[in-house]
């Protein structure tokens, strides 16, 4: 089977899972419902969830436990999308070529969509916690962590610096900051939050937490690349949306060959990193080289 065939049955399955979990009920707030499912299930390759139930699938054997947390993941993905395209950040109109959350609903919908999507993931893993009592110490250690990567230690932390750094010249390490915290933050959220559930080693949770920051750094290098060299059409939202928003890239500070010696570099740790961890990781293998050498 081809690896896209695979990509495509793992994003349906992801789809699948999150939509179980998105609010059914309606009532006088059924605009913000409309919303939420609008921004999570509005394209989206679901690459978060996957990483994490590809991460978990090293550890764990019932896979429903993972379930809530991924559904949680990509709504806390979400979340950051909508509220990274309003006016008074980047001020994006499309994303994954359709429009934006507050162009569809509105400035003020598109506020509440992005904290109604956080604090929902929230309350999913929450819930999970409480109903896996012979587990509740993994899954309390999981939302502990996401919430940490998600929050102003991690990607919250990131977009400040990123947007205090606009209109001004900034170093190589503090671009790396901004993407470590920005990016990496929640792509480890998503392979650390998995093998945390699944009962992974104290051992094995750091090299899982090494290699998913390679792979989040060289994911958003990749990004910065594609910003300059792809199109709204291939890309799916707007283009050199760095330069219109004076943001410092690796392209910009070292060049594009540079900046894809740098990928190879860290895909390759990664990738030789997750071999020694469990030879057996093929589809989990294929799915970080897909992430990292992505064209779109």
């Amino acid at each position: 089977m081809s690896f896209d065939t695979k990509l495509k049955q793992k994003q349906k399955k992801m789809n699948e899972i999150i939509g179980g979990f998105l609010p059914k009920e309606s009532s006088l707030q059924k605009d913000i419902l409309d919303s939420m499912a609008y921004s999570i299930t509005v394209g989206g390759k679901r690459l978060r969830p996957i990483l994490m139930y590809e991460t978990y699938q090293l550890f764990g054997n019932h896979e429903k436990e993972i379930y809530p947390f991924l559904a949680a993941i990509e709504m806390i993905h979400s979340y950051s999308l909508v509220h990274d395209d309003l006016p008074a950040m980047d001020n994006d109109d499309y994303r994954r070529g359709q429009l934006t959350t507050h162009k569809k609903f509105g400035e003020a919908l598109g506020v509440l969509t992005g904290d109604a999507l956080l604090n929902y993931a929230f309350e999913i893993m929450s819930q999970a916690c409480l109903e896996m009592k012979d587990k509740m110490y993994e899954c309390v250690q999981a939302m502990q962590y996401i919430s940490h990567k998600a929050g102003i230690y991690g990607m919250i932390g990131g977009q400040v610096v990123d947007i205090q750094s606009e209109n001004k010249s900034i170093d190589l390490k503090t671009l790396e900051f901004i993407h470590e915290h920005k990016t990496a933050a929640l792509l480890e959220a998503s392979m650390v939050g998995g093998a945390m559930v699944g009962g992974a080693c104290e051992e094995d949770i750091k090299a899982i937490q090494n290699i998913a920051y390679k792979i989040g750094l060289a994911f958003q290098i990749q990004d910065d690349i594609l910003d300059v060299t792809s199109d709204m059409k291939v890309l799916g939202k707007p283009v050199n949306s760095d330069k219109k928003n004076n943001k410092s890239t690796y392209v910009q500070l070292v060049g594009i060959e540079a900046s894809k010696d740098i990928i190879k570099q860290l895909s390759n740790e990664a990738i030789e990193a997750l071999k020694k961890l469990d030879d057996n990781a093929h589809f989990l293998i294929e799915i970080v080289e897909y992430l990292i050498y992505r064209k779109k």
